[in-house]
């Protein structure tokens, strides 16, 4: 049953798939977060495996309230490793064994473009979707993402 909620379903439709394609990309960065809190290795380690452990713990959130934001409109949310890589607009690393700093960087690199495809995001469901509610949750993610983006610039120096 469709919700009646005030959006035609073409909006609905619209920001299903924006969703489930931040889903796709907050997946892969709680993903490669994750990994990097397992294999982080040096002198800081201690220090940097509570870090992210930190950051993934705030991402599987952000990844359950996508999810039930894309049911809360009726759609269906994306939960296969297959779709998510398929969705999703960040990169696997291409080299497996990091060291911290670059763990860092590409973690910070990912943050940085979900911002930025967040942007563009709530430009879209402000117009032409007209979806205030979506728009809303999706500027609460970005402050999110902008506060772990200078948690980890400041841990770069």
């Amino acid at each position: 049953m469709n919700p009646k909620i005030g959006l035609t379903d073409v909006s609905i439709k619209g920001v299903v798939s924006i969703l489930n394609t931040l889903l796709s990309d907050e997946y892969l960065l709680y993903t490669k977060t994750l990994n990097y809190h397992w294999n982080v290795e040096g002198l800081h380690f201690n220090e940097l495996h509570k870090f992210f452990e930190f950051q993934y713990g705030d991402l599987a959130g952000v990844i359950d309230s996508v999810a039930e934001r894309v049911r809360a409109l009726g759609g269906e949310a994306l939960g296969s490793l297959n779709a998510f890589l398929k969705h999703t607009r960040l990169k696997e690393p291409v080299k497996s064994r990091k060291n911290a700093k670059e763990m860092l960087k590409d973690l910070l690199v990912d943050h940085e473009a979900i911002i930025r495809y967040l942007r563009k995001d709530l430009e879209t469901c402000d117009t032409p979707y007209q979806d205030i509610g979506t728009n809303d949750f999706l500027t609460g993610l970005m402050a999110k993402h902008e506060k772990m983006a200078w948690m980890l610039r400041a841990s770069l120096g």
